[in-house]
């Protein structure tokens, strides 16, 4: 009976189970003997089986479902997997598909994957985070699911560490399958001892050198989390230093190519928020992160006219807001630009600023084209063009991988700023000639409008 259950046991872990990939010397010295058929599949083969299987959903939430069922059972083959289907995979895993599964997540339920603390485990934070089994963490996500993605506030309806303090969004809070707290979200002091206390905690339990990464917080809570630990916590916010971030790394990038201190960098670049332009005569109403990038010109107060008035070389979307560039803005930034960079990088697919299709129509085949979700290729005028995904997606993991191995107790901008330079110095001729090129970007020394508030 022991030696039934360890084997059982091993089966039963997704670590280390293999399934028939056991060999028959690893069946015998593991106690799997008559638990597994007697036949043996190599990873490839097993491989092999799952994609075809795959392949036969026609819904993508299907096709995310049987992945994760993967993950819960063999986590090396569902890794594998994804390595050498990357492409394939990486929208079902991520965006757009994770936006649906996000919003389903109470329907689809099935297995308890993350960390759960709300506001019931106020006061006990760190023995939660000792209940979970891992002793050594180098890593850490965390959300309060606020802003996941361009869907808004989705609760407790997402992973991997959920800081759940309620919900706002009415749908769920009255949706029988809703697995978080149903109340209204909690906010001021209560919010920021529950974050407090888990941050403490976090350092107590994992130590000094833990990365945390604040994933999907609305902006009145993301910048002020971020000011307030960065400087006692290994701390990044890939939304914020990769949102309206986005503007100070192309300002850093420009000052240290062209030797120009980064105050004047600053107003080669644009930003254009709900109400319009931001301008200095809207300065004593902006908040705080908005001010270095309030300049001086007239208000205006939408993006068709700014775009027209500042007469950008690159358009920037990450506002979360879909279908911003219209026809009338993208033929007017290609009306001043030969090769204009048209950047949608909002997800998932239904809040991408624009379509591929419709950047490479309106700009007559002109536009260099990247998008935060993956667009099928397009052909215009008998020439086929392969958008590019421009998404921080590419740049966190290996940054955090990075932070890692150097052993760094703080995280500065330059280091994101090093990133970003080493994954557009991957970007080939061969790419820049099917109209998808990112490393052009920082050779550009003309004015930007990132649309990016």
């Amino acid at each position: 009976m022991t030696y039934l259950n360890l084997g059982y046991s091993l089966l039963r872990d997704p670590q280390y189970n293999k399934g028939l990939a056991f060999t028959e010397k690893e069946r015998d010295a593991h106690y799997l003997r008559g638990l597994l058929p007697p036949a043996t599949s190599s990873q490839q083969l097993q491989e092999k089986k799952l994609m075809n299987s795959i392949r036969q959903y026609q819904v993508p939430l299907q096709k995310y479902m049987a992945l994760t069922e993967l993950q819960e059972r063999n986590e090396r083959l569902f890794y594998k997997l994804l390595i050498d289907n990357v492409e394939e995979l990486l929208p079902i895993v991520y965006t757009p598909t994770v936006g649906e599964a996000c919003q389903k997540f109470g329907s689809i339920f099935r297995r308890p994957q993350g960390l759960y603390i709300s506001l019931k485990e106020k006061g006990k934070v760190l023995e939660v985070l000792k209940n979970w089994p891992e002793r050594t963490v180098q890593v850490i996500v965390v959300t309060d699911g606020e802003r996941i993605l361009g869907l808004g506030d989705l609760g407790c309806q997402c992973l991997p560490i959920t800081i759940d303090v309620g919900t706002n969004n009415k749908q769920l809070l009255e949706d029988e399958f809703y697995i978080g707290l149903r109340q209204k979200r909690t906010t001021g002091k209560e919010y920021a001892d529950l974050l407090d206390e888990f941050m403490s905690a976090v350092k107590q339990n994992y130590g000094e050198k833990v990365i945390i990464q604040f994933e999907d917080f609305a902006n009145h809570n993301a910048f002020h989390l971020l000011e307030k630990y960065r400087r006692t916590h290994l701390v990044f916010n890939d939304d914020i230093q990769a949102g309206t971030g986005i503007a100070e790394l192309i300002a850093l990038e420009i000052s240290k190519k062209t030797k120009t201190p980064v105050e004047e960098t600053r107003k080669k670049i644009w930003l254009v928020d709900s109400k319009g332009l931001i301008v200095s005569s809207r300065k004593d109403s902006l908040q705080q992160f908005k001010k270095p990038w309030a300049h001086e010109h007239e208000p205006i107060d939408n993006l068709l006219d700014a775009v027209k008035a500042i007469k950008p070389t690159v358009l920037i979307g990450s506002s979360g807001v879909g279908r911003t560039f219209t026809k009338e803005v993208i033929e007017a930034v290609s009306s001043f630009n030969e090769k204009p960079l048209i950047l949608a990088l909002s997800n998932p697919t239904s809040q991408s600023e624009c379509t591929a299709e419709e950047a490479y129509t309106w700009s007559k085949g002109r536009a260099i084209f990247a998008s935060g979700s993956p667009f099928d290729p397009v052909e215009y005028n008998g020439k086929v063009y392969v958008p590019g995904q421009s998404n921080n997606a590419y740049i966190f993991p290996g940054f955090g991988l990075g932070l890692v191995i150097s052993g760094a107790i703080r995280v500065h901008d330059d280091m994101l700023l090093a990133a970003s330079e080493s994954l557009a110095g991957e970007v080939s001729e061969e790419y820049f000639e099917k109209g998808l090129d990112l490393s052009t970007i920082f050779q550009h020394q003309k004015d930007f409008c990132p649309y990016s508030c």
